[in-house]
């Protein structure tokens, strides 16, 4: 993976998550922009996004939820903390 990775858009680092995620097999990923709802905040300054990322996958199973965390966190994690500053994780099992 790649540092210094610059997008234009919330779809276009959708696209990056989601292909990223994807190894994972997922049943479900959702991804949310909440970086309207910390405009002001120092972390948002040039752009950084707020999401959350919901995700289902059989591959999370028997595992704590500190193991989901780490497998989708070792997927993006050059993408912290730009474009990404800050991401809440909701990882399940169908």
């Amino acid at each position: 993976m790649s540092k210094n990775i610059i997008t234009s858009s919330f779809d276009e680092l959708a696209d990056i998550i989601r292909n990223r995620l994807n190894e994972l097999e997922p049943v479900s990923l959702e991804i949310i922009d909440d970086s309207h709802l910390h405009a002001g905040h120092a972390g948002a300054h040039g752009g950084a996004s707020h999401l959350t990322v919901r995700i289902v996958t059989l591959r999370f199973h028997g595992l704590s939820p500190v193991a989901r965390h780490r497998l989708v966190y070792d997927r993006l994690q050059d993408l912290i903390p730009y474009p990404i500053h800050a991401l809440a994780l909701d990882t399940k099992t169908p």
